[in-house]
């Protein structure tokens, strides 16, 4: 769930008063009829200041209800997603639906791991495998020619209409979108998410998937393991030296989200592979050390696990990494934990284990037996110098993970 700062203005603009009133009447509406008025209201405001960029509106509304409103938080921020990620042209006279679409693919490695410019023979590829195996037979399609990392997608919702608004075009034009000028350097991560970015265009009310057209949602996942197979070469050729596993391409922002929960046990299973390595220890010759970080420790809440590693007979964190809590994870962590379920979460059904439960599985599950975890709440502080996130050593304290000054870096930090 999104947090936000203590410091934001309590006076609403009138646009954003409009925009609580109309998601709190989407959010109390009592029948599906009454619910779609109060979203055709919600389309309109949102299309409004989307296109002439007012995000801080949205920002303020979100956050107003965030703290009054959990119920209509949600309603809004559905909708600010829905507009953003999607909107109907007109070309040709024939009106089009057109859908923002993200490909993850989850790579891990102890080198670098690409991105950026795609081979048009590549591209080409890619997009006859996506129209054979997932898109409707009258779908249009325009794949972005760039192989994205987390730092190169839109930032707000204002950024992505503005793509969803240049990808559309492109779909139904039959053009090639442009490259991204002046993209953010991608951080170095041993396990991180890379993105194909594409715009789904059908006649408005036709179906834009497969699985839509034959009315049978089950195809959904004989169309990913399809994809998998006839995609995987391609995208691991783009992805040298590195493993990779493609997941299912999906509306934006679902997508996202569900890349950001699936690369974390790769980020674990990475540090330990990486570490055994360059350290020539058994994974047993590790301790990890875990602590709940919270951008208001007094709150009790968790944001963000850190599981900082040393070797067994050394105090000197040597490497980090940082798990990330999203939507309710947090509330659910909030709950009474036995010790049993921690020590031995193996025991624990998987769609049951709280967060912390998870990573003590995978560290055990990854030959990693030495665990400690602090029961304190620390503050998210980073290094002042190079900002890389600290790490709680076996007393508590929060220092900077270093690698030995004798093992070769290829690396910079942990995602």
């Amino acid at each position: 769930m999104r947090r936000f700062s203590k410091s934001s203005p309590n006076r609403l603009s009138a646009d954003s008063q409009k925009l609580a009133a109309l998601a709190q009447g989407s959010a109390q509406s009592a029948s599906r009829l009454e619910e779609r008025h109060w979203e055709h209201g919600l389309d309109s405001v949102l299309q409004r200041l989307l296109k002439n960029d007012h995000q801080d509106t949205i920002d303020a509304t979100l956050e107003h209800l965030f703290r009054t409103d959990l119920t209509a938080y949600d309603a809004l921020m559905e909708a600010v997603e829905a507009c953003s990620e999607s909107c109907r042209i007109d070309h040709d006279g024939v009106l089009h639906d057109v859908l923002l679409i993200a490909i993850p693919i989850l790579a891990w490695t102890r080198f670098t791991i690409a991105s950026g410019p795609i081979p048009e023979d590549t591209r080409a590829a890619l997009i006859a495998q996506l129209h054979g195996h997932l898109l409707a037979d009258n779908a249009k399609l325009a794949l972005a020619p760039t192989l994205y990392s987390i730092d190169q997608l839109p930032r707000s919702h204002v950024e992505t209409y503005a793509l969803t608004q240049r990808m559309a075009q492109a779909a139904v034009k039959g053009s090639v979108p442009r490259q991204p000028v002046n993209s953010p350097e991608t951080a170095p991560f041993l396990a991180d998410t890379r993105y194909l970015i594409a715009a789904v265009a059908t006649p408005a009310g036709s179906p834009l998937f497969r699985w839509q057209a034959s009315m049978n949602p089950a195809e959904r996942m004989h169309a990913l393991s399809a994809w998998r197979k006839q995609a995987g070469p391609n995208l691991s050729s783009l992805l040298p030296g590195c493993g990779v596993e493609l997941l299912m391409p999906e509306a934006y922002y679902i997508a996202c989200r569900e890349a950001d929960k699936l690369i974390r046990p790769a980020s674990i299973r990475a540090a330990v592979h990486f570490l055994t390595n360059s350290l020539s220890v058994d994974p047993s010759g590790l301790r990890a050390i875990i602590g709940g970080f919270s951008e208001d420790p007094v709150s009790g809440r968790v944001d963000e696990y850190r599981v900082g590693f040393t070797l067994r007979q050394m105090p000197e964190v040597v490497y980090g990494v940082v798990w990330p809590l999203y939507g309710q994870e947090d509330e659910e962590e909030s709950a009474v934990i036995s010790l049993e379920s921690v020590m031995a979460p193996e025991t624990v059904a998987e769609e049951l284990r709280t967060p912390i439960e998870e990573i003590v599985a995978l560290l055990r599950a990854c030959g990693v037996t030495h665990i400690k975890r602090h029961n304190e709440r620390f503050p998210m502080e980073f290094c002042d110098d190079c900002g890389a996130p600290l790490y709680p050593d076996q007393d508590g304290e929060l220092v900077h993970a270093e690698m030995p000054e004798d093992v070769p870096s290829n690396t910079g930090h942990f995602h």
